[in-house]
């Protein structure tokens, strides 16, 4: 299953399935869902915190029954699309996970995963603007497959850790690279800036996700392809991951690990490719969908 979460006509979001004809959108907040919903909001968040496996049966049950009211059904081409989990707890990120990524760059391979944290302050949509504040240096892009935590883990071993996911998605990493190299290595600064943090379009059900590693992951802007590659190259996988932020921070369901990025960086290419105002970044990973973001110079505007 896919599930998005969305907002028409400037109403409060919700949370939708998107349907096999990849043309519609099952809106749960309908109330023909209610009984779908169990008592549950129509909030991603809320719904993989309740357990999402669980409601997933029970909807697949209901669509593939062809029992859908018609009334809650709308038209994809009329709803603007959100980050799937607006606002996750938080984002913990693999840095030098890609062996390709790191051969470029004439790199050690590092012996335990290097992890850093993102603010989930800094997520946005699929299609909305990254914004780049002014005077930060160069700034890179990152594109990763991302990792929805499904329930709560905390020390657990890594032939256990597959099952605490909820589902997968996609993630543009925007690095502050100035920033960074300033702060000497230290990632705070370089990976929260405001708006600066891709998710989406969709969370999909590891069911609909065969083989992680077998993901073909590309980025360009402005049609210039800059990273071609795939989720085989990762280093540390998905399972060692969870095990090892598991024993360093709890995992809270909702939360998401960005599992890091293939070869193609910014300061990679001649010319370089530090994101400019005016630019878009494309990135698709094969079955997930796409995130196509323009750049915009500014910070967000907070009410």
């Amino acid at each position: 299953m896919r599930y998005l979460t969305f907002t028409k006509n400037g109403q409060t979001p919700s949370v939708g399935v998107l349907l096999k004809d990849s043309a519609h959108v099952l809106d749960l907040s309908h109330s023909s869902c209610h009984d779908l919903m169990a008592g549950n909001h129509p909030n991603l968040l809320e719904i993989v915190q309740a357990g999402l496996p669980s409601l997933n049966r029970i909807i697949a049950s209901k669509i593939e029954s062809g029992k859908v009211n018609q009334a809650a059904l709308v038209c994809i081409d009329s709803i603007s699309i959100c980050s799937p989990i607006i606002n996750p707890g938080k984002i913990v990120g693999a840095a030098y996970n890609f062996t390709d990524a790191l051969d470029e760059r004439s790199m050690a391979y590092p012996k335990e995963p290097v992890i850093f944290i993102r603010s989930g302050c800094t997520v946005i949509g699929p299609y909305d603007p990254i914004l780049i504040p002014p005077d930060v240096g160069n700034v890179g892009y990152e594109a990763e497959l991302a990792v929805v935590i499904g329930k709560r883990a905390l020390h657990i071993e890594p032939e256990i850790a597959m099952s605490f996911i909820a589902g997968y998605t996609m993630h543009n990493d925007i690095s502050g690279s100035g920033m960074i190299k300033e702060d000497q290595g230290n990632f705070v600064r370089g990976k929260n800036m405001p708006a600066s943090a891709p998710f989406g379009p969709f969370l999909i059900t590891p069911d609909e996700v065969p083989d992680p590693y077998a993901i073909d992951i590309k980025l360009s802007i402005d049609g210039r392809t800059l990273q071609d590659g795939s989720t085989s190259t990762m280093l540390f996988k998905i399972a060692e991951l969870i095990s090892y932020i598991s024993k360093q921070m709890p995992l809270e369901p909702g939360d998401i690990i960005a599992t890091g990025t293939p070869a193609g960086l910014a300061m990679m290419h001649t010319p370089s490719a530090w994101l400019k105002p005016g630019q878009t970044v494309r990135i698709e990973l094969e079955g997930l969908g796409i995130l196509n973001n323009p750049i915009e110079q500014g910070v967000p505007f907070l009410e």
